[in-house]
C-alpha cells in the first residue's frame, strides 16, 4: 500500500505550474504587442502615410442675396424660404407708379428736347437766308453811295461856273452822307446776321437731330428711367433654392436692402479645415472622399482639391490673434483647403450648405501645385439675358420718331 505525497511536497510542484502559466501569458501579450506595433508600422506606412484626415469640415456655397437697385414698396412676394425657383421668375413685386410717373416725364423731357434742336436746324436756313438779305442791302446801299458820289461831283464841277446853287451842292451833300450811313448800318446788319448764323451752326454743326447732345442727354433720362420701371420686379438670376427671407408686405425698402437670398446647390464644394502639419503633402488636383452626416458612411463623395488656402481661419477673423503682446501660448492653426463635389452626385444625393463633413484626402501624388498659378474663371454667372437696354433704346427711337418731324427736317446743319 502506498503511502500518500504530504502537502508539503505538493506544494511547490503548484507553484511551479503558476509561474509557467503566467510566463506563457506573458510572452502571448508581449507577442500580440509586438505584431500590433508591426502591423500598425505596416499600415501607417503603406496606408495611413498616404492620406491626411478632418473631421472639422463643411459644406459651402453662394449665398446669393436678392437686393432692389432701387427704393420702392414691397406690392407682392413671389417666392419664400426653401421654395425652388428658376432663373428670371419673380421674386418681389415693388410699386411700380412712382417708376412709371419718372418715365413719362423723362419722355416728355426727350420730347420736348427733339423738338427744340428741331427749331435749331430749321433756325440754320432761316438765318442763312437772313444773311443773304443783308448782303443784298449792302450792296443797294453801296450803290446809293456810287450814285450820291456822281451826283455830288458833277455838283461840284458845275459850282464854279455857278451852274449849281449852293443849296443844291449841299443838299448833294446830304444825301451821300445819308447814303453811307445806310451802307455802314446794312454792314453792321450783315455782321449781326452772320454771328447769329455761326452761333446757331455752333449749336448743330457735325452731329444730326437723334445724335445731338441735348437729345442724348435726354435720352438718358429715359433709359434712366426706362430701367427704374424694370428694376420693379426683382428676379432671380439663377436657379437655386430661397433662404432667409425678410421682407414683408407693404415694407418700405431702399436700394441695396437685403430682402431673401438664393442658394443654388448644384454648386457646393467643401472647405475642410487641417491643421498646418497636415499640409505638407497636400496639393491641387489630389482625389478625396468625403462622407456626410447627414447621410452616413454609406454614401461616399467623390472630390477633388481645388485650392488651399491662402490664410489661416484667424488671420482673416473679425478679431485676429495678437500674439506679440502678453503671454503667449502657441495654438496649432487651420488652414481652409477647398475641394470641388462630383455633380452627378450632388443632383443625387443633395447637400445643404453648413453641414458637416469627414474628408480624406489621398496625398500619394503630390506632382500638383500648392498655389493656383493661373487664372480660374468665375463658375457663377447670371442667366438673365439682358432685354432691358434693348426696350429702352427702343423707347427712345419711339419718342424720337414721333416728334422729329417729317423726313427731311432732321438734317444735319446748313452751312
Amino acid at each position: 500500500m502506498t503511502a500518500a505525497p504530504s502537502p508539503a511536497a505538493a506544494q511547490p510542484s503548484t507553484l511551479n505550474t503558476k509561474s509557467a502559466q503566467r510566463k506563457k501569458a506573458l510572452i502571448v501579450l508581449a507577442s500580440v504587442v509586438v505584431l500590433g506595433g508591426v502591423a500598425w508600422g505596416i499600415y501607417d506606412y503603406v496606408v495611413a502615410s498616404h492620406y491626411e484626415a478632418t473631421d472639422n469640415a463643411y459644406v459651402q456655397g453662394h449665398v446669393i442675396q436678392i437686393t432692389p437697385q432701387i427704393g420702392g414698396t414691397v406690392m407682392a412676394i413671389l417666392a419664400d424660404d426653401t421654395d425652388f425657383v428658376k432663373a428670371g421668375q419673380p421674386l418681389v413685386q415693388l410699386d411700380p407708379a412712382d417708376a412709371r410717373v419718372a418715365l413719362d416725364q423723362a419722355e416728355a423731357g426727350l420730347a420736348q428736347a427733339v423738338r427744340q434742336v428741331r427749331t435749331l436746324y430749321a433756325n440754320n436756313g432761316a438765318l442763312a437766308a437772313q444773311v443773304r438779305l443783308r448782303d443784298a442791302e449792302v450792296l443797294r446801299a453801296q450803290g446809293d453811295v456810287a450814285r450820291a458820289t456822281d451826283d455830288l461831283n458833277r455838283r461840284q464841277s458845275l459850282g464854279g461856273n455857278g451852274a449849281v446853287s449852293k443849296e443844291e451842292l449841299n443838299h448833294a451833300q446830304s444825301q451821300l452822307t445819308t447814303a453811307r450811313s445806310a451802307l455802314a448800318a446794312a454792314e453792321a446788319g450783315v455782321n449781326a446776321a452772320r454771328e447769329q448764323l455761326i452761333s446757331n451752326q455752333a449749336l448743330t454743326d457735325g452731329t444730326n437731330l437723334e445724335l445731338h447732345p441735348s437729345v442724348q442727354l435726354a435720352a438718358a433720362k429715359v433709359r434712366e428711367a426706362h430701367l427704374a420701371t424694370q428694376r420693379t420686379a426683382l428676379l432671380s438670376p439663377v436657379d437655386g433654392y430661397v433662404a432667409r427671407r425678410s421682407v414683408q408686405l407693404g415694407q418700405r425698402v431702399a436700394a441695396g436692402t437685403p430682402l431673401m437670398a438664393v442658394i443654388p446647390l448644384s454648386n457646393v464644394w467643401v472647405d475642410a479645415n487641417f491643421k498646418e502639419v497636415q499640409l505638407r503633402h497636400i496639393r491641387i488636383g489630389q482625389p478625396a472622399t468625403l462622407v456626410a452626416d447627414l447621410y452616413g458612411k454609406k454614401v461616399d463623395y467623390k472630390g477633388v482639391v481645388t485650392g488651399i488656402g491662402i490664410g489661416t481661419g484667424a488671420a482673416f477673423s473679425l478679431l485676429p490673434a495678437q500674439n506679440a503682446t502678453g503671454n503667449w501660448i502657441k495654438v496649432v492653426q487651420r488652414v481652409p483647403v477647398r475641394i470641388a463635389l462630383d455633380a452627378q452626385q450632388l443632383a443625387g444625393k443633395p447637400l445643404r450648405v453648413g453641414l458637416s463633413m469627414n474628408v480624406d484626402i489621398d496625398v500619394t501624388d503630390q506632382s500638383g501645385k500648392v498655389l493656383a498659378d493661373v487664372p480660374v474663371a468665375a463658375p457663377l454667372a447670371s442667366a438673365l439675358s439682358d432685354h432691358t437696354a434693348e426696350a429702352a433704346n427702343a423707347d427712345v427711337r419711339r419718342v424720337i420718331a414721333a416728334n422729329a418731324g417729317p423726313v427731311g427736317q432732321a438734317h444735319p446743319s446748313a452751312h
